[in-house]
């Protein structure tokens, strides 16, 4: 069974409180269906912990965590720590660079596959200097990891780098996703020559969504176009991380490492006070300590650019 939308449980929990409140007071007209108006701005997180030797940390309850917005601690409203399904876009550079690379790339895909949560789904976007849905039409989303190396291999390496356009696709289309947890993980040099976006406008793209974006860096010493600056950028503005394997056998590992990360994740959620005033940007602060081990160390989103509701209440 699908696990209940962390949203949806919190709206459910505000539902409840306004019928324990009693029936409409005197005046109201008695007859019409019940409604309730719901206006909040819920900014989820999904926090990695990590002791002191590199260790996930489990078991960790909700007063063990505390969440800062510009400075002002939070109430925590949303707390779980389940390995839920996520939808998770692959985005796999195939510019002229990649030539002789994507057998390893799909290699990792294989493995990630293997170690994801089999209810996960996924989609591959290829891009040179075009950006290419790698799934046949009638396939939206898959887990096998025969069809993802299909869908990998479907776009042959040549041409130019538009890595950023690609990766605006793709938030895009997980913008339209009705899974609560989202994850792009973007496999490339770092370079681009080719996009009509900017990386000031992916990042503010990134900034105003809950997804995470986990970056590769796959390039040599001498590549000109390598820029893992800008992989480094996505990741950490999303909460994510960037991996740099050296070696191309290595992409497998790191692929690895990002399906466990993604299945060990907290997920905190609190209203933000700040969203009267949509185009700032706000700072977070998650901060965890347990009896054991004392403070721990939390990778989560540094903030994020607030925007007006968008209908579901989330960020």
């Amino acid at each position: 069974m699908d696990h209940p939308h962390l949203l949806s449980l919190f709206l459910l929990g505000l539902l409840a409180h306004a019928e324990a409140q009693g029936p409409p007071a005197s005046g109201v007209e008695v007859g019409r269906p019940f409604e309730v108006s719901v206006n909040v701005d819920l900014v989820q997180l999904y926090a990695t912990v990590r002791d002191r030797a590199g260790k996930f940390v489990v078991g960790l309850s909700e007063s063990d965590f505390e969440v800062y917005e510009d400075g002002v601690r939070q109430t925590v409203r949303l707390f779980a720590h389940e390995d839920i399904p996520v939808t998770v876009g692959l985005v796999v550079d195939h510019s002229g660079s990649m030539k002789g690379k994507l057998t390893e790339v799909t290699s990792a895909a294989r493995s990630f596959v293997r170690s994801s949560n089999p209810a996960d789904r996924m989609f591959v976007i290829n891009f040179n200097e075009k950006v290419i849905l790698g799934l046949p039409a009638s396939i939206q989303f898959t887990n096998r990891s025969d069809e993802l190396e299909a869908a990998i291999l479907r776009t042959l390496p040549m041409g130019q780098t538009a890595l950023y356009d690609a990766t605006a696709e793709a938030l895009q289309l997980l913008g339209g996703d009705d899974r609560d947890k989202k994850v792009l993980i973007v496999i490339s040099d770092g370079g681009d020559n080719v996009s009509k976006h900017t990386l000031t406008g992916l990042l503010n793209m990134a900034g105003q969504s809950s997804t995470l974006i986990y970056t590769i860096g796959i390039f040599d010493a001498e590549d000109p176009d390598r820029n893992p600056g800008v992989l480094r950028q996505l990741s950490q503005a999303t909460g994510g991380e960037a991996f740099f394997p050296g070696e191309l056998r290595n992409i497998v590992k790191a692929c690895e490492g990002i399906a466990r990360d993604i299945r060990n994740q907290y997920s905190l959620g609190y209203v933000s006070h700040n969203a009267a005033q949509p185009g700032a940007h706000r700072r977070i602060r998650v901060v965890a300590r347990s009896a054991a081990s004392g403070k721990l160390r939390v990778r989560a989103r540094a903030g994020y650019i607030s925007r007006p509701v968008n209908g579901k209440g989330s960020r």
